[in-house]
């Protein structure tokens, strides 16, 4: 399948502009090729991770910043201290940061970010980033001293996520579509369903960032059509490619640089716990041995993936190897089902967002259910839709969707998410988590965690999304790597 594919994939672009064609190149723009077009871009209002791969570090910042190592470095805040207890935080603010409308930035602004985001009100998709804060106050302008009810070993990293941009209370409720931030970069303007336009900004703090003076973000869905666009120079750059089986040919071409890193994306066939039969753990455990994930790896991402069997990246301090737990296995499949009193197995819907691992990966998983007796009906469904009906509306059977939030199994402990999951036992690990602050307690609760929820089957674990990342050669300083979601542009430039 792997080697049709790329021949395949070669024969679509045959009459593209060879990449010498292309035109001579402005040095101080660049095109990004992304899979998806963010609804909005107010990345402290939306779990889409399209925003942040547009705005993070370039329009909007944080307190603190993770870098391409997934390191807590300075960012508004360029100094902190911490209690000996580890409740309060002092952080000493940038002098001089300003807006992009023109506004001072000052402690009164991280005040306000900071309880809009942990308010009744919030519509934060990480606002348990935030629910340690007990207050938040302000000595003077430029200090702002923010103490927590109990201590949290995450809380500088999760302070550097976009979830966590500092916005102004003159702009945030405009950010959506006209986002205003502090960043390097200024929104100018957005073409619905084609791209959003950046433009440095000349009175960014640093005379030396960014190099560039216009980044360009494109959205291309269709698999040959971001080769083709690749190919013929109409992107110079596509850090999340969605045609993997693509990378053979561009491996090949010394006109491209292709490096394929790491994600925090754990991707999942997801299941509604709250609806039968999902709410029966032994359906939950049958569709586990049904589903051959390196089969799903190898067809829908030609091999490039790594299996997982928990809700955790396995290149995280404390990852547990669990792809053991449910082997393929199709007879014990059957076994579990007919347990449950589906004999003849059961008919119900996989709603699928347009990412082309999940619309892939739902077809050849639909293959495999069908061998047991589960009878899938494939709905694609445009990215909006999704996030209204499946992940806020969680109306659905199954689903497929990359998780791509740092550390975020605590998903699992939230009564209102989407998964509709419930465990007591599960809680009580979290709750130990979110008071321990040492690294190797830590490490051994999140193996805990990891397999509470694997021994419960809430979803079907598939594998760790790969960052297939593709540009032109000569584009230095994009990320190899996604610690966080981002497209972060501040350090890129051409040589």
């Amino acid at each position: 399948m792997k080697f049709l594919s790329v021949l395949l994939a070669a024969g679509i672009v045959a009459t593209a502009m060879a990449p010498g064609e292309a035109a001579a190149q402005d040095r101080g723009r660049i095109v990004i090729g992304m899979q998806l077009e963010p609804p909005h871009l107010d990345p402290t209002a939306g779990a889409a991770a399209a925003i942040d791969e547009v705005t993070y570090a370039n329009l909007f910042e944080s307190l603190t910043r993770i870098d391409e190592r997934g390191d807590v470095v300075p960012g508004l805040a360029e100094r902190w201290e911490v209690s000996g207890d580890g409740l309060t935080y002092t952080f000493h603010l940038r002098g001089g940061v300003k807006y992009h409308d023109g506004t001072a930035f000052d402690a009164a602004d991280v005040r306000f970010a900071l309880d809009r985001a942990r308010g009744d009100g919030s519509v934060n998709a990480q606002k348990g980033y935030f629910a340690a804060i007990k207050t938040v106050e302000t000595p003077d302008p430029l200090t702002v001293k923010v103490t927590l009810a109990r201590p949290d070993g995450q809380f500088l990293f999760n302070m550097g996520s976009n979830d966590a941009a500092i916005v102004a209370p003159e702009s945030a409720e405009t950010n959506k579509q006209r986002p205003v931030g502090t960043g390097p970069f200024k929104f100018d303007r957005w073409v619905s369903g084609d791209r959003v336009v950046l433009m440095r900004n000349p009175d960014f703090r640093d005379p030396g960032t960014p190099k560039l003076k216009e980044v360009v973000f494109r959205f291309i869905s269709d698999p040959a059509a971001q080769l083709n666009a690749v190919r013929s120079g109409d992107v110079d750059a596509f850090p999340n490619l969605g045609a993997t089986e693509s990378l053979p040919i561009l491996e090949a071409d010394k006109t491209f640089v292709v490096k394929v890193g790491t994600t925090e994306g754990e991707t999942v066939l997801a299941l509604n716990n709250g609806r039968k039969p999902f709410s029966d753990v032994r359906i939950r455990r049958a569709l586990a041995h049904a589903v051959n994930r390196q089969d799903v790896i190898d067809g829908a991402l030609f091999g490039y993936g790594t299996p997982i069997g928990s809700h955790f990246a396995p290149h995280r301090a404390g990852y547990v190897d669990l792809t053991g737990l449910y082997p393929h296995d199709p007879a014990r499949a059957k076994d579990l089902l007919a347990q449950a009193g589906y004999p003849n197995g059961f008919d119900a819907v996989i709603r699928l967002p347009p990412p082309v691992y999940a619309r892939r990966g739902g077809e050849i998983i639909a293959a495999q259910l069908a061998e047991v007796g589960v009878r899938l009906r494939i709905e694609p469904m445009e990215w909006a839709p999704w996030l209204e009906q499946v992940f806020k509306g969680r109306d659905y059977d199954m689903t497929i969707i990359s998780h791509v939030e740092p550390l975020d199994i605590d998903i699992y402990n939230r009564s209102d998410y989407y998964f509709n999951y419930h465990s007591d036992r599960f809680a009580a690990v979290m709750d130990e988590l979110s008071r321990t602050v040492e690294p190797e307690r830590r490490a051994v609760l999140y193996g805990d965690a990891q397999q509470v929820i694997a021994e419960d089957g809430v979803n079907v674990f598939l594998f760790q999304l790969p960052k297939a990342g593709v540009w032109r050669a000569g584009l230095t300083g994009l990320w190899e790597n996604s610690p966080v979601p981002a497209n972060d542009v501040t350090a890129v430039s051409w040589k």
